[in-house]
């Protein structure tokens, strides 16, 4: 889900998205309403998330990253966390194959080189293939579709956490594609798609857009919601939604 919106909207935001705000009853965590796993500055010690590491001055172009191993939180699947360098030009286009039809996104470097570095990690190394998107919202304050969580919503990441990249001024209109965490600095293999708006507060790395499949995403969400526990437009997808394959492309 959208990992922990961290406010009191999580019968309304993505799981990731609404995490923060109330306890998820599928995971024991925050609740959807929270994006789910965001732009702090650096510690002492070490560069800020998407800043060139002192002294290395990009690196040729790129930035330094720190994937921090969460043991309370193991891999749900056999993955290694990215490399450090993230390249800081570029897009990189996505495909998700799913049964539904296919979403292509693309995913901007410049803005958030470690949330896409992040990405395109797990895919590369088939983390999100074979997997169901767990939460699907329809309300006045949040429409998403909520992916990347193995086991179900809110269970299942790949062992690790990275900060957010973030402005304070994002906002979240149809198309776009965020991170959903759990609280500041935990983003890991959680996202989300907006399918119609999301008014939630900028606390969601905003890594994409959807460039293509926007009627898929349509298509899904008149296919109706499970009712979840506490808000009958926030459950499970009626008709499974299954991402087959994920596709990078540069």
């Amino acid at each position: 889900m959208v990992p922990a919106l961290a406010i009191a909207l999580a019968a309304t935001l993505p799981s990731g998205v609404a995490n923060a705000a109330a306890p998820n009853a599928a995971a024991g965590k925050p609740a959807p309403g929270k994006p789910g796993h965001h732009g702090k500055p650096g510690k002492p010690g070490k560069p800020a998330p998407g800043k060139p590491a002192p002294g290395k001055h990009g690196h040729h172009g790129k930035v330094r990253c720190e994937f921090i191993p969460t043991p309370e939180n193991p891999a749900a699947k056999p993955v290694r966390p990215p490399r450090p360098w993230a390249k800081k030009r570029g897009a990189a286009e996505v495909t998700l194959r799913t049964n539904f039809g296919d979403i292509k996104i693309r995913m901007d470097r410049r803005a958030t080189p470690c949330t896409v570095h992040n990405f395109v990690s797990l895919a590369r190394q088939r983390f999100y293939d074979r997997t169901r998107c767990w939460r699907l919202t329809n309300s006045a304050r949040l429409g998403v579709l909520q992916c990347g969580d193995i086991y179900r919503a809110e269970e299942g990441g790949p062992g690790y956490k990275f900060d957010d990249e973030l402005t304070g001024k994002e906002t979240y209109p149809r198309g776009t594609v965020a991170m959903g965490n759990w609280g500041p600095d935990t983003n890991s293999s959680q996202f989300f798609m907006v399918h119609s708006h999301a008014n939630i507060p900028p606390a969601y790395t905003v890594f994409g857009r959807v460039t293509k499949g926007l009627r898929v995403l349509d298509r899904i969400v008149a296919g109706g919601i499970i009712p979840g526990p506490t808000n009958p437009q926030d459950g499970a997808p009626k008709h499974p939604v299954k991402i087959h394959r994920v596709l990078v492309r540069h």
